[in-house]
């Protein structure tokens, strides 16, 4: 577009560096040393570095060296800015939903209705990620239809009034032909997003949005075509907090497509007495019964009342002398001794 823009992002001005003293030199050799770090904040309002078509979103870092009586030193770096866009917000985790219909035609004569309607879960995703797709295309027309589903990057160039635009397909899908009076169900078609950048949407002289695109291709007709917005973000979505109310929005999304039903309330277990019947209770006291009388020990009660006696024993008691001292032979010795 022949227009060009460069903007100070860091405005300020370093410290002055000072001079470090050295050991003397030998005669004829002169040193002179500096030290000093600067190290500038970047700003959070900075969009995502871009290369397009068109234009191009750029970042450097340049640094001048000023010296009494002698030229200026300059160095240049090129660095990348990656805009934070999280996806973690209510607007982002809305579902997103449409419908569109439209008459075929051919040579002045209708040829029947065919209807689409379309559904995501949310309207935020990042890169590496699966959209399941819902649709249901219902086919009234006399012709078999293709169905077809893509993710479209659009890049809008501004300069001095003018603007341009390019479109490119990052990602795409294609269904099985629906004949005619048939209809078609999409029960959540996977569509990866692949490694592409972030949406760039606050910047003056450039925009890069997404969208999914579900359309129809009807033969001798123009194509029945629904848009869907995307965001591209850089911060994924939380496993807690935001993910539940994505987990729930899910849920309701699938009730109102009536692909899934919510699950009822999990019964209670049953009780200990209902599921052991009191005769094989019974048959297990009698068999314990031959195993206490024929043990040495003693015991004059019930034998789980004595394993409740030694759970709830409290602990000995510490004694200052030992009742048990070890011999003189086992009693360990200092090794500084």
């Amino acid at each position: 577009m022949g227009a060009t823009e460069t903007q100070d992002c860091l405005p300020g001005r370093p410290p002055r560096v000072s001079p470090v003293s050295h050991p003397p030199k030998p005669l004829g050799i002169s040193h002179l040393g500096v030290s000093g770090s600067y190290l500038p904040s970047i700003p959070r309002t900075l969009v995502t570095s871009f290369e397009g078509k068109h234009g191009s979103v750029r970042y450097c870092i340049k640094a001048t060296l000023h010296r009494p009586w002698v030229p200026a030193r300059r160095t240049r770096k090129v660095f990348t800015v990656i805009e934070p866009v999280d996806i973690n917000t209510p607007a982002l985790l809305a579902p997103q939903a449409g419908a569109r219909e439209k008459i075929a035609r051919s040579w002045y004569s209708n040829r029947g209705l065919v209807s689409l309607s379309a559904k995501i879960d949310r309207k935020g995703y990042t890169p590496g990620e699966v959209i399941p797709v819902f649709a249901e295309i219902d086919n009234g027309s006399t012709r078999p239809v293709l169905p077809r589903a893509a993710v479209v990057q659009t890049q809008t160039f501004m300069a001095r009034g003018a603007r341009k635009q390019k479109r490119a397909v990052v990602a795409s899908l294609s269904g099985e032909p629906v004949g005619p009076g048939r209809r078609a169900l999409w029960q959540g078609r996977a569509l990866r997003i692949p490694p592409v950048g972030p949406s760039i949407l606050h910047c003056r002289v450039l925009h890069v949005d997404y969208a999914l695109k579900v359309c129809v291709d009807i033969p001798g007709s123009s194509k029945l075509l629904l848009e869907l917005p995307l965001v591209i973000g850089t911060i994924p979505l939380h496993p807690f907090g935001s993910r539940s109310s994505s987990v729930g929005s899910h849920a309701s999304f699938l009730m109102d497509w009536g692909l899934g039903i919510l699950p009822e309330r999990p019964e209670a277990p049953p009780e200990y007495s209902e599921v052991v019947p009191d005769e094989e209770v019974a048959a297990m006291e009698q068999s314990l019964l031959p195993l206490l009388q024929d043990s040495d020990m003693s015991m004059e009660g019930p034998f789980f009342a004595y394993i409740q006696e030694f759970r709830y024993r409290p602990p000995p008691l510490y004694s200052e002398e030992d009742p048990n001292p070890p011999s003189e032979a086992r009693r360990p010795r200092c090794m500084t001794c």
